[in-house]
């Protein structure tokens, strides 16, 4: 038994510090991060689109990526080892060594997860930016004629995205208010005092 937890720990072992001298060395980047992440099918454009409601079904595949189950398999083996040492029968080695793999499994993709999101929750979301104010840039045409850009702070960041408006033709400068998405760059404005309808 003891045998066998030793070759646990050495492939386990040996598999997760060949990932960490991998992704040392680039040839790894963030391959496991979507499999760690359990979307809940909004596509990740709002904030709140990684909410943890997932699936029953889903959250046991969602712990299985290939660093998790290397953490498992190690831990594993060492669970059993060190349940040997301190004079535990074999009988009672295997529930200490599968405890100390289903703990690690569960941490490492929990760590996974985290870490996902927190990168995730980086990325700008376009869609925030309906009602948001900002300036014009390059000159908007009117009668959407053609884009200009505009620049505002979404988000805490400075972001420029073109831009069109159904009005009057926009000049650079001129204080702009977005009121429609119209693709993954692209907002609708008008003036910021001008009158939305209803």
């Amino acid at each position: 038994m003891q045998t066998f937890f030793l070759i646990c720990t050495g492939i386990g072992g040996t598999l997760v510090v060949l990932q960490f001298l991998s992704e040392a060395m680039g040839f790894f980047s963030d391959v496991e991060m979507d499999t760690a992440d359990v979307d809940d099918g909004g596509g990740g454009m709002g904030g709140d689109g990684h909410d943890g409601h997932v699936g029953h079904g889903n959250v046991f595949f969602g712990l299985l990526t290939f660093r998790a189950v290397c953490a498992a398999v190690t831990f594993f083996g060492l669970g059993g080892l060190t349940a040997g040492y301190y004079g535990s029968e074999p009988i009672g080695q295997f529930p200490v060594a599968l405890g100390a793999g289903a703990a690690a499994l569960y941490l490492v993709a929990a760590i996974m997860r985290l870490l996902y999101r927190l990168r995730a929750d980086g990325t700008v979301r376009i869609q925030h930016a309906v009602g948001v104010l900002g300036t014009v840039y390059l000159r908007i045409p009117a009668m959407r004629q053609g884009p200009g850009k505009v620049t505002l702070t979404l988000q805490n960041r400075t972001v420029e995205l073109e831009a069109l408006t159904a009005g009057g033709e926009l000049p650079t400068g001129t204080p702009i208010r977005i009121v429609t998405v119209l693709g993954p760059n692209t907002v609708e404005v008008v003036h910021a005092n001008a009158e939305i309808a209803t």
